[in-house]
């Protein structure tokens, strides 16, 4: 997973395997798998949210995103959750045209919040599904 994850982010900075570990050991997290990625999320008090979803580059456009998304908003529903969030990097346009054609919507801007390998910032889009 690590490797996937290392191969799809430079911003935000990609998550090593001991972070994956931690996400995956808690309780209230929902993770999903494919061959070709996974997403880690989690659900608390009717609230979920989708950490981080990586596609292994070779294997994109061919709809694992989609599929592991469709997955994570049915697992986050049979949780109670009545709402999902998320954030995503303003200049991630692939992402966030996956996110709308589930209807997740803008619901506000962290100015600056991601970091990249030059010291440029980024703005984290907030993004919200209700359920």
């Amino acid at each position: 997973m690590a490797r996937i994850h290392a191969a799809s982010f430079a911003v935000p900075r990609p998550w090593s395997a001991a972070e994956i570990a931690a996400v995956m050991e808690n309780a209230s997290s929902i993770v999903l798998t494919d061959s070709n990625g996974f997403l880690l999320g989690r659900e608390v008090a009717g609230e979920a949210e989708l950490l981080t979803l990586a596609v292994d580059p070779a294997a994109r456009r061919l709809g694992t995103g989609e599929a592991l998304v469709r997955r994570f908003i049915a697992a986050a529903k049979a949780r109670g959750a009545d709402s999902i969030f998320l954030e995503v990097a303003r200049n991630n346009p692939a992402a966030t045209a996956l996110y709308g054609k589930f209807g997740f919507v803008e619901r506000g801007c962290r100015r600056g919040y991601y970091l990249d390998a030059s010291g440029g910032k980024t703005d984290a889009l907030i993004l919200v599904l209700q359920t």
